[in-house]
């Protein structure tokens, strides 16, 4: 009894542990955008560049590329292009941190908006930090996962669209409630 009790308990400890090393930061990222000098509001850079992405990481790129220069510099290209694919792997991180910040701002301005739900939030964020994960490791590793990059370039994007639509409903509510209360002014002022 007692050896599955301490199972159990060894069990969730594992899995606490896992999660929290998920979700911590790693050791490089991008420049912040406060660093950038942008501004803190969610742009969703990460979509204007993924064609680039794509098009660097393409076979028709590395077979020109190893068809016209050296080895060796057909090694630095590929490093190269590595590290720009960890920096946008690192903006895409920051897009998705930045909007997750956004969804709780919105629930805490109104929290029966329909947004993003703590615990689905939660389960969002658990997917994004290990598919990040996986795919920064298989980047270091020298591979290039543009269909995992894309999928987890989705995840931020339809994230930014539910966002973006509790806003505009946010919007429209705060709109009807200066409607409503001009309308009461009026009839107030007419009638005194």
């Amino acid at each position: 009894m007692s050896l599955l009790f301490y199972s159990f308990f060894g069990l969730i400890g594992l899995l606490l542990i896992l999660f929290v090393w998920l979700i911590r930061k790693p050791r490089w990222t991008a420049p912040s955008s406060a660093a950038r000098g942008a501004d803190d509001e969610c742009e969703c850079r990460h979509m204007a560049y993924l064609p680039q992405i794509r098009q660097a990481f393409s076979d028709s790129d590395f077979d020109f590329l190893a068809k016209n220069v050296s080895r060796e510099v057909l090694r630095r290209i590929r490093l190269e292009r590595r590290d720009v694919a960890l920096a946008y792997l690192a903006a895409l991180r920051e897009d998705f941190q930045s909007l997750l910040r956004m969804a709780r701002a919105i629930a805490t301005l109104s929290p029966e908006l329909d947004t993003v739900r703590e615990f689905e939030r939660i389960g969002l964020t658990i997917k994004f930090a290990w598919q990040y994960r996986m795919i920064r490791w298989k980047f270091l590793a020298g591979t290039a996962p543009l269909a995992q990059l894309h999928g987890l370039s989705d995840i931020v994007s339809g994230l930014s669209v539910r966002i973006e639509a509790a806003l505009n409903e946010l919007g429209e509510r705060a709109a009807l409630a200066a409607e409503l209360a001009s309308s009461m002014n009026r009839r107030g002022l007419g009638a005194g």
